[in-house]
């Protein structure tokens, strides 16, 4: 069954805020293998101009992947998540993610379209501190692979 192509353009109310923690980054850091001496200390970091430790740049895929299930968990749009693969992931930054953000997520449907028996469905996510400023955009793809 094709995804629901009504759900193209439809927006969700934005979720909890989120609460950036040193300890989250430095583990994040820890487990994709960056180094950097801004993702670790909080001295270095503020050497570099950050107010305390700097996420690395995927880090929001934290709060971005929870923040999606509001649009992959609506039965009305027929996505089976047991077909879908990750198709792609894009980031566009007004300002890094440094701890102490409160940080919330809206998101979207930009696209849905089918292509070989499969389905591709673009989501974006704006996520902002819970005063509205802008912190980054995130787009990420997810392919339905067809039944057969």
């Amino acid at each position: 069954m094709p995804l629901d192509q009504s759900f193209v353009g439809r927006s969700w109310p934005a979720t909890e805020p989120y609460q950036v923690g040193r300890e989250k980054i430095r583990e994040f850091a820890r487990a994709i293998g960056a180094t950097d001496v801004e993702y670790h200390d909080p001295a270095a970091a503020r050497a570099l101009g950050y107010a305390d430790v700097v996420a690395p740049p995927t880090f929001p895929v934290v709060i971005t992947m929870a923040a999606s299930r509001q649009i992959v968990e609506d039965p009305a749009l027929g996505l089976d998540y047991s077909r879908v693969v990750h198709g792609d992931q894009r980031f566009a930054y007004s300002r890094p993610v440094v701890a102490g953000d409160e940080l919330v997520c809206v998101n979207s449907v930009d696209e849905i379209t089918s292509r070989g028996g499969h389905d591709f469905l673009t989501t974006r996510t704006e996520v902002t501190t819970v005063a509205g400023e802008p912190v980054v955009t995130v787009w990420s793809k997810l392919v339905q692979r067809g039944e057969h």
